[in-house]
């Protein structure tokens, strides 16, 4: 059977590569881009505050870490639960109402003598809104940007994501010194309202997408269906598996105080070998955000995934050597770099779920990175009481190695099906 040959038009739109130059001179990208980037640094520095905050009030670790623990669980609750109101409701209208509850929520805590209750009751509720806020904007941006320009845009903001992770984190703790925590939380109150700003004068309003059936079905229903839609697909199945994959990799940024402690050998103190690891794995995932998006085209990122997702663990190996610190440093960075694949997981996610199902699927499939993010961190704490972090790091580099190689084979499977089905059509 002769194979259907595709337009050169329509086949030149799928390989051609996009340029960071096209996709910034989107207005609507430029606004969910601007905003993004204003709540990001708004969000590190109130991390950084209310860390500081809680643990002047009440002297406690423990107080301090469940604090933290309170920005995980919310999202693990409402990726399920919420992400869904971006399908029942106009994207725009979901990410604008979630920025001025998040701003009214926020600004009590600025108030010096808030009962600590009511701020982990706050910081929850806060949190909880960002599953929507970030369903409605992923499901938002493939609308905004088709074919590559998806890709080089979600780079972008997979690099401003980190680069707003180390400047708020470096200079977080300069800021609050400065004006003290709770103006820090004031400001990003601030940070909320001018996100809303944007988005509400830089991205056009649309209308709410419509059912296949023509009725909107309840919340638990539509929690249903995108579980079913996501981990009924092998090929959907196995992208989310390459986006959990994370949780393999991220697991060294818990232990990094600790690891630090053990490769302190000579004038450096703790603190900075620990501000020096954290911000590793981020800055080689911009550099490989980067080069993977701008220099890789688009068919290739398809068929490399599964060895860049190999690439973002197998560095990891190295710790059980005990190398010094340069070495672990570049051994992280490439790591980073490695984890660049999930722009190639991320744009086959997208192209393979419906547009009117978008907001759920993307919200089971964050809900399922944080809780991987979050179990990987505590699994990798507790070992490392008893093993120590090299071996802890070097076991999830192997895991995570093998793992990865199991997902490649289904991925290069899955590719082979799809060639002899077009082929048979």
């Amino acid at each position: 059977m002769r194979t259907r040959r595709l337009p050169g038009r329509h086949r030149r739109a799928e390989t051609r590569q996009a340029t960071y130059g096209e996709v910034v001179a989107i207005r609507e990208f430029r606004a969910l881009w601007y905003g993004q980037g204003l709540s990001l640094l708004g969000d590190q520095l109130a991390q950084v505050a209310l860390a500081v905050l809680v643990f002047d009030r009440t002297g406690s670790p423990l107080a301090t870490a469940a604090v933290y623990a309170l920005t995980y669980l919310p999202s693990i609750l409402g990726g399920p639960l919420l992400a869904g109101l971006a399908d029942r409701f106009a994207r725009r209208g979901v990410m604008v109402a979630c920025d001025l509850l998040r701003a009214a929520l926020v600004a009590p805590m600025a108030i010096p003598g808030m009962p600590f209750p009511v701020l982990c009751v706050l910081v929850f509720a806060v949190v909880l809104l960002s599953a929507p806020f970030s369903a409605a904007r992923a499901a938002l941006l493939p609308e905004i940007l088709e074919g590559d320009r998806y890709v080089v845009g979600s780079a972008l903001q997979n690099m401003t994501n980190q680069a707003a992770q180390m400047l708020g984190f470096a200079a977080g703790g300069a800021v609050i010194a400065a004006m003290g925590p709770y103006r820090a939380l004031a400001l990003d109150a601030a940070t909320f309202l001018g996100s809303a700003l944007i988005l509400v004068s830089g991205v056009r309003r649309r209308p709410a997408t419509a059912p296949e059936s023509g009725t909107r079905p309840s919340m638990w229903r539509m929690t249903r269906a995108g579980a079913v839609l996501v981990f009924g697909s092998k090929k959907l199945r196995t992208l989310v598996l390459f986006a959990w994959l994370c949780g393999f990799y991220i697991l060294p940024e818990g232990i990094a105080v600790p690891y630090a402690s053990r490769l302190q050998a000579g004038d450096l103190p703790v603190p900075v070998i620990t501000g020096l690891l954290m911000a590793a794995m981020p800055a080689g995932t911009v550099v490989g955000a980067f080069f993977f998006s701008r220099f890789v085209a688009p068919p290739t990122r398809m068929r490399v995934m599964g060895w860049m997702a190999m690439l973002s663990c197998a560095p990891l190996v190295v710790t059980a050597l005990r190398p010094p610190l340069a070495v672990v440093l570049g051994a992280w960075i490439l790591s980073g770099i490695g984890g660049a694949y999930q722009l190639a997981a991320n744009a086959a996610f997208v192209q393979a779920v419906p547009a009117e199902r978008r907001g759920q699927a993307f919200g089971l499939v964050q809900s399922g990175l944080m809780a991987a993010q979050g179990a990987g961190i505590l699994i990798g704490g507790f070992a490392a009481e008893r093993l120590g972090p090299e071996p802890v790091v070097a076991l999830a580099g192997i895991t995570g190695t093998g793992a990865a190689g199991v997902l490649a084979l289904m991925w290069a499977g899955s590719r082979a099906s799809n060639r002899r089905a077009r082929a048979a059509a």
